[in-house]
């Protein structure tokens, strides 16, 4: 059973500006491994930031080992910075590589959309930020809001398990062998703090659900969960994405608007910049930080991994800055005001919704409890 372990050592990190920095000084203090999971590994100042990181630990005889996504990797690493980090002896793998439109199988969209980084078994590092600027979005500006968090202490053992497990599964799968054991020996970190929190991950075989189960409540469950909190009093803020990055889910996730605003439910919609984070704080004591997004892809396909947080110091400076980002950079969805929007927007809503749901259901992922509406 996956439990919370005691004597870790949390720090919150936002965005790439506090993130690159404490993941390259890190790498740079590696002895003897790095372990790296990206679901992006862009060719910018931030991908030869880190790039260069990795590079200099294979050159001082560290082992460096890098897993990037097939399709996230296909239109950000660039031959030129794979070719110089392999010259520089650091072991890159893909995870699914074949991406081909022309040869379309459903299993091809199950991504690695986690990201993962732990060195000598020491420090790890987890959340939803992509090794990219955090400008490189096209015509957006400040930077992307996104957190991670920096792990030291008994909780970096299994991060670093499942981050082995995941590259000897695709060694095996590319070439039927491999020289990390599937099932890594178990061992004790030692106790570097005095915070609590666990290591929850999401695939397709041992941990189809436990993101689901931990946090995230599979479709109409989640949804009545929070709307039976608000109804009993719970003050419930959900801090969502204003600018469109994808047409159809940004639509289709509008759906649900409606119902939650009538439960009391409070809806932000962040605009100052695009809104990456996949975080959560309940009462200062639980908090969670992340790459799993609340959608029936990420938690149905994507492998995903999470920090879920006892600690009430922790969890307050995450208050903190997501009280920041609702008060200087989104706007309040009013109840009335969303009830007066014109029929041909709802229709479009309504219609996005509709492609969502057959998508899904076209490749078998879900069935109707994500999508049967609620009385």
């Amino acid at each position: 059973m996956n439990r919370f372990k005691p004597g870790n050592k949390l720090t919150l990190l936002r965005n790439g500006t506090e993130y690159f920095p404490a993941l390259e000084r890190a790498i740079d203090a590696a002895q003897h491994e790095v372990w790296f999971e990206t679901y992006i590994f862009a060719d910018d100042a931030s991908g030869r930031q880190i790039a260069g990181a990795l590079e200099r630990a294979a050159h001082r005889g560290v082992k460096v080992r890098v897993m990037v996504d097939g399709w996230g990797a296909k239109f950000y690493l660039t031959p030129g910075l794979e070719r110089e980090i392999t010259a520089a002896g650091v072991e890159l793998l893909r995870y699914r590589p074949e991406v081909a439109p022309w040869q379309f199988r459903s299993h091809r969209l199950r991504r690695l959309h986690r990201k993962l980084c732990q060195i000598d078994g020491r420090v790890a590092f987890v959340g939803g930020i992509n090794v990219i600027d955090d400008t490189n979005t096209p015509g957006h500006t400040p930077p992307r809001a996104d957190f991670a968090v920096m792990v030291e202490g008994p909780l970096v053992v299994s991060i670093a398990q499942t981050m082995q497990r995941v590259w000897a599964l695709v060694q095996l799968v590319r070439s039927g062998n491999s020289d990390v054991p599937l099932f890594p020996d178990r061992r004790r970190g030692e106790r570097v703090g005095s915070q609590t929190a666990k290591f929850v991950t999401r695939d397709n075989l041992r941990h189809r659900r436990d993101i689901e189960r931990s946090y995230f409540f599979p479709g109409i469950r989640f949804r009545g969960a929070l709307k039976d909190a608000a109804r009993r009093g719970v003050v419930v803020t959900l801090l969502l994405q204003a600018r469109v990055e994808y047409l159809l889910l940004h639509f289709a996730t509008r759906a649900l608007y409606g119902q939650l605003l009538q439960a009391g439910i409070i809806i932000q919609e962040y605009h100052r910049s695009m809104l990456h984070a996949k975080v959560a704080v309940v009462d200062d004591h639980w908090a969670t930080v992340g790459s799993s997004n609340i959608d029936p892809y990420s938690l149905l396909m994507a492998r995903e991994a999470n920090v879920f947080v006892r600690d009430n110091g922790f969890n307050r400076e995450l208050k903190t800055q997501l009280v920041e980002m609702v008060s200087v950079g989104s706007r309040r969805i009013a109840a009335d005001d969303w009830e007066s929007r014109p029929r041909l927007y709802k229709a479009a809503i309504w219609i996005s919704y509709g492609i969502v749901r057959l998508a899904m259901g076209f490749l078998g992922y879900g069935g109707n409890e994500w999508f049967r509406k609620e009385e």
